[in-house]
């Protein structure tokens, strides 16, 4: 298994975010992602990702046809009816379908936060580290497509 910091920067390809700041928690049992503007329109859910003060803000809105509405726990271990979509994170070179329940984070140090459930079998959490996997990305040479292969 590969090591992790307390906290690092991972993509969320799906949603167009590459090397955000996410906070890595073994206390939490799912994934959190910060956004905004969160309604439910035609049947679609409809949010905008982070807010205007991170470097990473487009105001763009993305909408999702597969959700659902399920009571989190949020860090008081107060119930919070939240919405839940799936996407794919890349931490190192693993591309891992995972769960965000959608919630404002904005008056959090990280905007992304991965639970143990994404982390458990694949990941052993080294608390004095921060960054492993964003550095690794960093050092690895980029790869060389060769034609006509």
């Amino acid at each position: 298994m590969q090591i992790l910091g307390r906290s690092d920067r991972v993509d969320l390809p799906g949603l167009g975010l590459k090397g955000i700041h996410a906070k890595i928690d073994t206390g939490a049992y799912n994934c959190s992602l910060h956004c905004s503007q969160v309604s439910v329109v035609n049947g679609r859910l409809e949010f905008v990702l982070l807010d205007e003060e991170h470097p990473e803000f487009t105001g763009r809105p993305f909408r999702v046809k597969k959700f659902e509405q399920r009571e989190i726990k949020n860090s008081f271990g107060e119930a919070e009816l939240r919405y839940v979509i799936k996407t794919q994170i890349r931490i190192f070179d693993h591309l891992i379908r995972a769960e965000f329940s959608l919630s404002n984070r904005g008056n959090l140090k990280f905007p992304v936060l991965i639970g143990r459930k994404t982390l458990r079998h694949r990941f052993l959490i080294d608390v004095t580290k921060t960054d492993l996997s964003f550095m690794a990305s960093q050092a690895a040479p980029p790869s060389a497509e060769i034609p006509g292969v």
